[in-house]
């Protein structure tokens, strides 16, 4: 089966702060929005997250990212969870600072819930900007 878009409309999100709390400008929804012009800026901090509910279970096999360059992490971790579950580590990885588009293959995993953790900003602050977040795989 081909690997879809697993983030909709229905998939709740969250992160750990936005820049100067202008969620208008910089809010979360923009990492989901398919433009090129807005994007998710956290605030300072050593490290920032985002976390996703699916409506449904999913089994991931593939996320896709695009940070700002100069303000992208160099390290991520993958965790995901069942519903009622602790999340567990599924694994990390290692994005480059640039502005492209990066893919990284996951083990295959299923799960209803995710949080990718950004550490080791490019920033001297800790922010991380991210313009595109995508997640592959198939709904169960």
């Amino acid at each position: 089966m081909p690997a879809i878009p697993l983030i909709c409309s229905k998939t709740v999100s969250r992160v750990s702060s936005v820049l100067n709390r202008d969620a208008k400008q910089f809010g979360k929804k923009h990492m989901f929005d398919g433009s090129e012009e807005t994007c998710w800026n956290s605030d300072q901090g050593s490290s920032q997250w985002v976390m996703l509910e699916f409506p449904q279970t999913v089994k991931i096999n593939q996320l896709q990212i695009q940070f700002q360059g100069g303000f992208a992490s160099q390290l991520c971790t993958l965790e995901g969870g069942r519903k009622g579950e602790e999340l567990v580590k599924i694994s990390d990885f290692y994005p480059e600072d640039t502005n492209a588009l990066q893919s990284f293959r996951t083990e295959e995993t299923t799960l209803d819930k995710l949080k990718i953790t950004f550490e080791n900003s490019t920033d001297f602050f800790g922010r991380i900007v991210v313009y595109r977040l995508s997640l592959l795989g198939e709904k169960l």
